[in-house]
Protein backbone atom coordinates (compact mmCIF):
# COMPACT_ATOMS: atom_id res chain seq x y z
CA UNK A 1 0.00 0.00 0.00
CA UNK A 2 1.21 3.45 -0.31
CA UNK A 3 1.67 5.86 2.04
CA UNK A 4 1.09 9.58 2.72
CA UNK A 5 4.67 10.40 1.71
CA UNK A 6 4.26 8.36 -1.71
CA UNK A 7 1.08 10.24 -2.53
CA UNK A 8 2.32 13.96 -1.48
CA UNK A 9 5.63 13.04 -3.49
CA UNK A 10 3.73 12.21 -6.54
CA UNK A 11 1.90 15.17 -6.36
CA UNK A 12 5.00 17.25 -6.23
CA UNK A 13 6.21 15.66 -9.20
CA UNK A 14 2.79 16.31 -11.35
CA UNK A 15 2.16 20.09 -9.73
CA UNK A 16 5.49 21.34 -8.89
CA UNK A 17 6.24 23.86 -5.98
CA UNK A 18 3.43 24.47 -4.15
CA UNK A 19 2.31 25.78 -0.28
CA UNK A 20 2.21 23.21 2.01
CA UNK A 21 -1.10 24.01 3.00
CA UNK A 22 -2.34 22.85 -0.48
CA UNK A 23 -0.18 19.86 -0.51
CA UNK A 24 -2.13 19.00 2.59
CA UNK A 25 -5.17 19.40 0.81
CA UNK A 26 -4.61 17.25 -2.14
CA UNK A 27 -3.52 14.80 -0.09
CA UNK A 28 -6.79 14.81 1.40
CA UNK A 29 -8.83 14.99 -1.69
CA UNK A 30 -6.47 11.95 -2.97
CA UNK A 31 -7.19 10.32 0.05
CA UNK A 32 -11.13 11.03 -0.07
CA UNK A 33 -11.78 9.95 -3.75
CA UNK A 34 -9.71 7.57 -3.64
CA UNK A 35 -12.56 5.90 -0.98
CA UNK A 36 -14.93 6.61 -2.75
CA UNK A 37 -14.13 5.31 -6.62
CA UNK A 38 -11.94 2.79 -5.96
CA UNK A 39 -13.32 2.26 -2.56
CA UNK A 40 -10.54 1.53 -1.03
CA UNK A 41 -7.75 3.41 1.14
CA UNK A 42 -4.94 5.32 -0.93
CA UNK A 43 -2.72 4.99 2.19
CA UNK A 44 -3.09 4.15 6.03
CA UNK A 45 -1.95 7.42 8.03
CA UNK A 46 -4.40 9.33 9.56
CA UNK A 47 -5.70 12.76 9.02
CA UNK A 48 -6.76 15.19 11.18
CA UNK A 49 -9.31 18.39 11.59
CA UNK A 50 -6.46 20.79 12.15
CA UNK A 51 -7.93 24.77 12.31
CA UNK A 52 -6.54 25.25 8.29
CA UNK A 53 -8.24 21.99 7.06
CA UNK A 54 -7.33 18.29 6.81
CA UNK A 55 -3.53 17.70 7.84
CA UNK A 56 -1.82 14.28 7.98
CA UNK A 57 0.50 14.99 11.00
CA UNK A 58 3.34 12.19 9.58
CA UNK A 59 3.48 14.09 6.57
CA UNK A 60 3.07 17.88 8.56
CA UNK A 61 6.51 16.38 10.63
CA UNK A 62 9.12 16.63 7.45
CA UNK A 63 7.40 19.82 6.06
CA UNK A 64 7.12 21.76 9.64
CA UNK A 65 8.02 25.27 8.94
CA UNK A 66 8.59 25.51 5.05
CA UNK A 67 5.96 27.84 2.99
CA UNK A 68 6.48 26.27 -0.71
CA UNK A 69 7.74 22.84 -1.04
CA UNK A 70 9.25 21.18 -4.40
CA UNK A 71 9.82 17.84 -3.07
CA UNK A 72 10.12 15.87 -0.44
CA UNK A 73 13.03 13.22 0.29
CA UNK A 74 10.47 10.89 1.39
CA UNK A 75 8.38 8.60 -0.44
CA UNK A 76 8.75 6.06 -3.23
CA UNK A 77 5.89 6.66 -5.94
CA UNK A 78 6.73 3.42 -7.19
CA UNK A 79 4.25 2.18 -4.51
CA UNK A 80 1.27 3.79 -6.13
CA UNK A 81 -0.28 1.96 -8.79
CA UNK A 82 -1.47 3.07 -11.90
CA UNK A 83 -5.36 3.13 -10.67
CA UNK A 84 -4.47 4.82 -7.89
CA UNK A 85 -2.09 7.20 -10.10
CA UNK A 86 -5.00 8.31 -12.22
CA UNK A 87 -7.01 8.60 -9.29
CA UNK A 88 -5.02 11.28 -8.33
CA UNK A 89 -4.52 12.59 -11.66
CA UNK A 90 -8.03 13.45 -11.84
CA UNK A 91 -7.93 14.93 -7.87
CA UNK A 92 -5.03 17.42 -9.44
CA UNK A 93 -7.06 18.37 -12.67
CA UNK A 94 -9.98 19.37 -10.70
CA UNK A 95 -8.38 21.10 -7.40
CA UNK A 96 -4.52 21.35 -8.83
CA UNK A 97 -4.89 24.94 -9.90
CA UNK A 98 -7.44 26.34 -7.14
CA UNK A 99 -5.54 28.02 -3.96
CA UNK A 100 -4.19 26.45 -0.88
CA UNK A 101 -6.75 29.33 0.75
CA UNK A 102 -9.78 28.30 -1.44
CA UNK A 103 -9.01 25.02 -0.92
CA UNK A 104 -9.02 25.35 3.34
CA UNK A 105 -12.50 27.26 2.50
CA UNK A 106 -13.66 24.52 0.61
CA UNK A 107 -12.61 21.62 3.38
CA UNK A 108 -14.20 23.74 6.00
CA UNK A 109 -17.51 23.80 4.53
CA UNK A 110 -17.90 19.68 4.09
CA UNK A 111 -18.84 17.89 7.13
CA UNK A 112 -15.98 15.42 7.56
CA UNK A 113 -14.07 18.24 8.95
CA UNK A 114 -16.52 19.67 10.92
CA UNK A 115 -18.06 16.83 12.29
CA UNK A 116 -14.28 16.23 13.60
CA UNK A 117 -13.87 19.67 15.04
CA UNK A 118 -17.45 19.19 16.77
CA UNK A 119 -16.25 15.48 18.14
CA UNK A 120 -13.62 17.59 19.77
CA UNK A 121 -15.83 20.36 21.10
CA UNK A 122 -13.05 22.95 19.36
CA UNK A 123 -14.10 26.87 18.94
CA UNK A 124 -12.94 27.94 15.16
CA UNK A 125 -8.79 28.28 14.96
CA UNK A 126 -8.43 26.06 18.08
CA UNK A 127 -5.95 23.25 17.60
CA UNK A 128 -7.18 19.91 17.52
CA UNK A 129 -6.15 16.48 16.75
CA UNK A 130 -9.11 14.95 16.05
CA UNK A 131 -8.98 12.32 13.08
CA UNK A 132 -11.15 12.58 10.44
CA UNK A 133 -12.86 9.07 9.69
CA UNK A 134 -12.34 7.50 6.94
CA UNK A 135 -15.99 6.71 7.27
CA UNK A 136 -17.04 10.23 7.67
CA UNK A 137 -15.13 10.87 4.05
CA UNK A 138 -17.00 8.14 2.32
CA UNK A 139 -20.40 8.67 3.44
CA UNK A 140 -19.87 12.27 2.64
CA UNK A 141 -18.29 12.03 -0.66
CA UNK A 142 -19.88 9.22 -1.93
CA UNK A 143 -23.35 11.40 -1.55
CA UNK A 144 -22.06 14.19 -3.74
Amino acid sequence: MASVYDVAKYILEQQGVMTAMKLQKLVYYSQVWSLVWDEEELFNENIEAWANGPVAPELYAIHRGLYNLDGIKEGNISNITLNQKETIEIVLKTYGKKTSQWLSDRTHSESPWQEARKKANTEEGDRCNEVITTASMMEYYSSL
